[in-house]
């Protein structure tokens, strides 16, 4: 589902804060009278803004940030509300009313026990927050805090006149490797896509990194096996360049063959489109197949052949990865899958959506569905999650995102839910299209007599048996149904890693990687010993 180095995680980690009661999203039809916050922008703003204005309210003092994206393991009694107002054309110097009983989790504020709380607001200019966490064009204020408040306090006015901040270390990763961005070693590709710009109606790009490995621009004409790469939800080009030039590093240290790398971006204002053929993302796969893969063979010394194309995909990318291996055999020549999210949506982090009255929220006994864990400890449920994603916006956010890959589109042009936000109940119509379309299992077991000399031997499948979103599930019922296929499929699953640290191999962060591609250049160049 996520990486971690990336906003991807801390969009995460956000929904583990929220551990309060009786989650639930809450409309304003309460008895108290509503919760206000006087919002204003500063006067030196250039222009007005619009956005998605949030609100974020703890307990405690002394913070310098209340944020959903501050996680610590453990801490149940950490909690972090949220409300949520849309605003537009909000002029400088200007203020807005702000209702935190309309829209808001895990309850409105009203709700609140007296006590000493620390309050900011967040504008989410681009509506980004639900994918990417705070970002730089975002605007924020400082933190306020509340003492000896109670729901009946006078309003507190919030100025935003700031930005967030930048990772430090992240910035430090991408200028090094922005210092590779240079011909015959990392070059950016792009290409305007003809089918997902009909679909769309609007100018659609594919976009990738291209990693070319040590030697390339020597004067030879060497070809090199390619990998295609795919990131996982709340990446994007930044990320694909800060691991394309880990991988380049690592070649020329001669841990990895060399071979060429595409670090393939699936973003979109919707969340990943993983690139699937949706009928709400539009023709992903068939553009990558037949537009921009064709085009980068002529660009560039790849193999161009079966045995020459690979995948590899972590979390929502390990997904994608494997959807292309299924539904494009002829093209690939295997996936290096890892943590994929659900192959077999009889466990979609848990809930079977197949069953009878299925609910994602609650188990047939009334036990909440988990859906993050930390060293073995629960540290979020569904509910909490989805609904949180909820408040934070209506787009871009992983649930949310499912829908718009997977769903039929609704009679006025949205994407149909898979399920309630508010009660979790399961809409079997939607869940019948998903099992016809992207359950990966049951296409595999659908294809197999036709695809059976394509697919033997080609799906790989990495995840740790602590998964930090129980993804191992899933994948067990997937290596179940090859097993009883014969489709000498390879599903490793590694001992207590979880998502974040399963390319781990002792002390060396990505050494997993030194084993896929290895594997891969097996399979492309039998018998060929590349090492220094």
């Amino acid at each position: 589902m996520r990486l971690q180095q990336t906003a991807q995680l801390l969009a995460c980690a956000a929904i583990a804060t929220i551990l309060a009661a009786n989650p639930g999203i809450c409309a304003a039809q309460q008895t108290s009278p509503h919760v206000f916050f006087r919002i204003r922008l500063e006067s030196t703003t250039a222009k007005p803004l619009s956005g998605r204005l949030l609100v974020f309210l703890k307990p405690g003092k002394g913070d310098t940030e209340v944020n959903l994206q501050e996680f610590h393991p453990g801490q149940e009694n950490q909690q972090t509300w949220v409300a949520a107002q849309e605003v537009r054309d909000l002029a400088p110097g200007s203020t807005v009313e702000f209702d935190a009983d309309q829209i808001a989790y895990p309850d409105p504020f009203s709700a609140l026990p007296p006590g000493d709380y620390e309050v900011q607001a967040v504008l989410d200019t681009e509506h980004t927050y639900n994918y990417s966490g705070r970002t730089p064009s975002d605007w924020m204020s400082p933190v306020a805090t509340l003492t000896q408040w109670t729901p009946e306090s006078p309003e507190t006015t919030l100025t935003l006149n700031g930005h967030p901040s930048e990772d430090p270390q992240r910035q430090a990763a991408l200028a090094k490797a922005m210092q590779q961005v240079q011909p015959g070693q990392i070059e950016r590709q792009e290409m305007l896509s003809p089918l997902l710009t009909r679909f769309s109606g609007n100018a659609t790009s594919i976009r990738a990194w291209v990693i070319l490995p040590p030697g390339y621009a020597g004067g030879t004409q060497q070809r090199y096996p390619t990998v295609y790469f795919t990131h996982g939800f709340g990446a994007g080009m930044d990320y694909n360049l800060i691991m394309g030039e880990m991988i380049r590093e690592r070649m020329v240290q001669g841990k990895m063959p060399p071979m060429i790398w595409v670090m393939l971006d699936e973003s979109c204002p919707e969340g990943t489109h993983e690139f699937a053929d949706s009928v709400n993302d539009g023709p992903w796969g068939t553009a990558l197949t037949t537009e921009f893969i064709p085009m980068l063979e002529q660009t560039y010394r790849m193999d161009a052949t079966r045995n020459g194309r690979f995948l590899n995909g972590h979390s929502s990318g390990g997904w994608a990865t494997l959807q292309l291996q299924i539904d494009y055999p002829g093209i690939f020549g295997g996936t290096w899958s890892t943590s994929p999210d659900p192959s077999d949506f009889h466990n979609f982090t848990g809930p079977d959506l197949y069953a009878p009255h299925a609910n994602v929220y609650h188990r047939p006994d009334g036990t909440a569905y988990p859906i993050m864990r930390i060293d073995g400890k629960v540290v979020a449920t569904i509910e909490q999650f989805a609904k949180t994603e909820a408040v934070l916006g209506p787009y871009g956010g992983q649930m949310t995102s499912f829908d718009w890959v997977f769903s039929p589109r609704s009679p006025g042009g949205a994407p149909m839910p898979m399920f309630d936000r508010a009660t979790g109940d399961v809409n079997p119509v939607v869940v019948a299209y998903w099992h016809d379309h992207f359950d990966l299992a049951h296409l595999v077991e659908q294809e197999w007599p036709k695809d059976r000399p394509l697919l033997k031997d080609r799906i790989h499948l990495f995840v740790g048996t602590a998964d930090t979103f129980y993804l191992d599930g899933s994948a067990r019922l997937f290596e179940a149904r090859l097993t009883r296929l014969g489709a000498d499929a390879h599903f490793n699953f590694i001992p207590g890693r979880s998502h974040f640290d399963l390319y781990r191999v002792e002390q060396d962060r990505y050494g997993l990687f030194d084993q896929i591609a290895a594997e891969m250049y097996a399979v492309a160049r039998p018998g060929v010993n590349w090492t220094k």
